[in-house]
């Protein structure tokens, strides 16, 4: 991983072009309007918003081109699932596989999340940026042109984290492990199902899916959804 910016963005970081559609997806409608005001002044032509997965994989499949997308790591699957799926904070990062079929070219995260597995997996999957919402608008705004710059960018605050993370060896042996059952649940996850739905797909008990989850994580020495999938990604298994 190259380009990281830790501090302010160059001056002369690109914004987005004129013709350029964003996609911010987080639970609040108060944030998605102030975000979605911040990227028109960056340039972008329309704003699409999302409250939930479910709704984020509709509005990701929008025409023209497509530019960046920001999106929370804590989201609720639906708009009727405003439990958030407590002990998994990095659900949001599911929606990743989706958004790269999808030709978005730049995700950010803006997000609460500081957990050091939710911040690593986040990046092995390919984000271009982690930022938290308890940053200043300047933070936030300088991440978002290095982004679009083409380059990385972490929060300072969660610099740190991320270095710790990123020295740390991964398990990549351990998705060469797995059975071709087990990719194909792998995958199922990545898709947001839950066990019960995994289990309709692949004609199988959501305990006998929960079995097969709990030896995935043994191989990848994860048991973090979020970080599993990312591991996937990173390894080719999810595309």
């Amino acid at each position: 991983m190259h380009g990281v910016t830790l501090g302010p963005a160059r001056s002369g970081s690109t914004p987005l072009g004129p013709d350029a559609t964003a996609l911010v997806v987080d639970s609040s409608p108060l944030l998605r309007e102030a975000l979605a005001g911040r990227l028109r002044a960056l340039g972008a032509r329309s704003v699409e918003e999302a409250a939930s997965l479910e709704e984020a994989r509709v509005r990701s499949h929008v025409s023209g081109p497509r530019a960046l997308c920001v999106l929370d790591a804590d989201l609720p699957e639906s708009a009727t699932d405003q439990a958030r799926h407590a002990g998994d904070p990095g659900r949001g990062l599911e929606l990743l596989p989706t958004l790269r079929a999808d030709g978005w070219p730049v995700v950010v995260v803006l997000t609460a999340v500081t957990d050091p597995a939710v911040v690593r997996a986040a990046f092995l999957a390919g984000v271009s940026g982690y930022l938290l919402k308890s940053s200043p608008l300047t933070v936030v705004t300088d991440g978002l042109r290095t982004t679009l710059a083409g380059e990385v960018f972490a929060d300072p605050a969660i610099s740190s984290t991320l270095a710790l993370g990123l020295t740390r060896s991964v398990p990549d042996e351990g998705v060469g492990e797995l059975s071709g059952r087990e990719r194909d649940i792998l995958r199922l996850v990545a898709d947001g199902h839950t066990n019960k739905e995994i289990g309709i797909k692949v004609d199988l008990s959501a305990l006998t899916v929960k079995s097969h989850l709990a030896r995935i994580a043994r191989k990848l020495g994860t048991g973090d959804r979020a970080h599993m999938v990312a591991l996937g990604i990173r390894s080719g298994v999810i595309s």
